[in-house]
């Protein structure tokens, strides 16, 4: 996380927005050792409950992933053609947990009450349990962007 995510509310209802900034890694063969490449910088934007859950978990720093649909834009500021900016309308974001660990606490909701008197599946049967595939026809699905 390279700034802080900035929250507010809207009409539309929370919104929050942080930048990411990511590094590529590379093998330096003539130095036998890991080098930094460019680093890219995105803007990351959150809504409703996922914004008020990014103001109070994320730090600047953080090791975090983000999930979502990245959009490119170009535009004109300040009188200068070709400004382009990289952001991410994320669905999902999270520490990563491959460099270190989190403590995760549900936020309740009113309606989740009903959900959690579903009985535990049995985790041992053979039988494939997963959920169906979310996919709606016609629209593309989200790729998972890793931000390290």
């Amino acid at each position: 996380m390279a700034t802080r995510p900035v929250y507010r509310e809207t009409a539309s209802g929370p919104a929050a927005r942080f930048r990411v900034a990511v590094t590529s890694r590379y093998w330096d063969r003539e130095k036998s050792a890991w080098a930094d490449g460019h680093t890219n910088f995105f803007t990351v934007w959150a809504n409703r409950q996922l914004a008020t859950n990014t103001a109070a978990s994320l730090s600047v720093g953080e090791p975090v992933i983000v999930q979502g649909r990245l959009k490119v834009r170009t535009e004109t500021r300040e009188g200068q053609q070709g400004w382009m900016s990289a952001d991410i309308d994320a669905a999902a974001i999270g520490h990563d947990l491959a460099r270190g660990t989190t403590a995760f606490r549900r936020v309740p909701r009113p309606e989740q009450n009903a959900a959690t008197d579903r009985p535990e599946p049995n985790w041992e049967t053979s039988a494939d349990t997963s959920p169906p595939d979310r996919k709606v026809e016609g629209q593309p699905m989200p790729v998972a962007v890793v931000m390290t």
